[in-house]
């Protein structure tokens, strides 16, 4: 194997693949790597917690944060600070063991999402002789590893609510279970396409595929379905079913406080970071500028410094996305919410995932331009789904209501509601009512 002088001395770093150029990184520099995408999640987070709260301040006429430092960007290290301080408590009836390292599960699988994505191409970093790849590692099978990674951080979230040894962590954690199933698969086949087009499941290998058009085009449908699952994944509003204050307390976290509490907090905000991220690697170009590679100009807007700020400036895209669906829409009840991920993305990505996989098969039989398919494959198939729904919704169906009948509330022992076709019987209070006395009808004989 060459050294990292030699390959930097001899060689053209545009001509090194990326697998070639991780080969030839030595230890020091990947725990170099690491600790750079460590710092920059932390930090990403502080900064995630005080934009989510100055935006949804501002969506709600109010200015948000604006004490602490300037534009109050101090208040999440304030939030912090007092996570830090407060008392922690331990539940007597908790799996000791299972209770504290269920938040490290969590935070451990959301750091590792972050390895394969990659902020740039291959590097000559100046005053150097240093010739890398801006990622830690890559493999072929990459969007994978990150499927797995985002899979296991719900067991941190399921056995911190069990290991809680209380009723209502534990209904947050069956819930996260529901919903990860639902809402993986429906991820898992908006991601099919995108392995199709690129021909590769490795991250730095579908950025390179999109040198000239980013896959958020002809896969339009794709995109829409990923950040519907991803908004699901994290979590988050209308989707934090497992959290949800006004049933559950606080879901799976009510147990958990001072910095066992933070440390899902901290995996919650990193995962947000995360899908963000995945989403523009996989569909807005990754860090390469949103201009072709074959206009003039390209070369400039992805060199240099230029990649990482594209890819963070698109993954702040996302995140805005993020908190404007926070700010706008309530949370689903829990039968929506299975019915959105059962009967609704998983059906539209399995045929989402039929229509483009046989479209392109057909063209390439019949010896057409395949880029043409792909450039109207998306807006066709967003056509079709909208024929459809009005199709089968057509004219609302009158039904007939059940006829109703009087229920004997007390016929147990004790009271009952009625149902929608129940009627409770006449109170024997009715006549004394102050509408019954307006209307004459005093059984006392009292004038009307």
């Amino acid at each position: 194997m060459l050294s990292l002088a030699r390959v930097s001395a001899e060689v053209d770093p545009a001509s090194l693949t990326v697998t070639e150029a991780l080969a030839n990184d030595p230890l020091w520099l990947s725990i170099v790597k690491a600790v750079i995408i460590l710092v920059f999640l932390l930090t990403s987070v502080l900064f995630a917690v005080w934009f989510e709260r100055r935006v949804i301040g501002r969506l709600q006429e109010r200015p948000g944060p604006n004490r602490h430092g300037p534009f109050g960007l101090l208040q999440s290290v304030m939030d912090a600070m007092k996570l830090l301080f407060k008392e922690d408590i331990t539940v007597r009836a908790a799996d000791k063991v299972l209770y504290i390292v269920a938040p490290m599960i969590s935070v451990f699988c959301a750091l590792l999402i972050f390895s394969v994505i990659p902020f740039g191409p291959v590097t000559h970093i100046p005053g150097t002789d240093i010739v890398t790849p801006l990622q830690l590692t890559d493999f072929p099978v990459a969007v994978l590893f990150i499927l797995a990674c985002a899979a296991l951080g719900v067991y941190g979230i399921v056995l911190g609510g069990w290991a809680s040894g209380s009723t209502y962590p534990l209904m947050g954690s069956i819930r996260s279970t529901a919903q990860v199933i639902s809402y993986e698969l429906a991820m898992g086949l908006s991601l099919v396409t995108v392995f199709l087009l690129s021909g590769t499941m490795s991250t730095s290998g579908i950025v390179e595929a999109q040198a000239d058009r980013w896959w958020i085009w002809p896969l339009f449908p794709a995109f829409i379905l990923y950040v519907i699952s991803m908004v699901g994944e994290t979590n988050r509003l209308p989707f934090d079913l497992p959290e949800a204050e006004g049933e559950l307390v606080a879901g799976f976290m009510t147990e958990y406080s001072s910095m066992k509490f933070a440390w899902f907090f901290l995996a919650e905000y990193m995962n947000m970071i995360n899908v963000s991220a995945v989403a523009a690697t996989l569909f807005m170009g990754g860090w390469q500028a949103p201009w072709p590679q074959s206009w003039p100009g390209a070369e400039f807007l992805n060199s240099g410094i230029m990649p990482p700020l594209w890819l963070i400036l698109k993954i702040w895209l996302l995140m805005f996305v993020f908190v404007w669906i926070r700010g706008s829409v309530l949370r689903f009840r829990y039968d929506q919410f299975m019915k959105l991920g059962w009967k609704v993305l998983i059906p539209v990505g399995l045929g989402w995932l039929v229509f483009f996989s046989v479209g392109r098969a057909a063209f390439d039989a019949w010896d057409r331009d395949l880029n043409v398919y792909d450039a109207v494959a998306g807006l066709i198939a967003l056509l079709l789904t909208i024929a459809v729904i009005s199709f089968f919704k057509g004219e609302p169906v009158e039904t007939p209501e059940p006829e109703r009948e009087e229920l004997d509330a007390f016929a147990g022992g004790f009271p009952v509601p009625p149902l929608p076709h129940q009627t409770l019987p006449p109170s024997p209070r009715s006549g004394r009512t102050v509408e019954a006395r307006a209307g004459g009808d005093d059984p006392e004989g009292g004038a009307a």
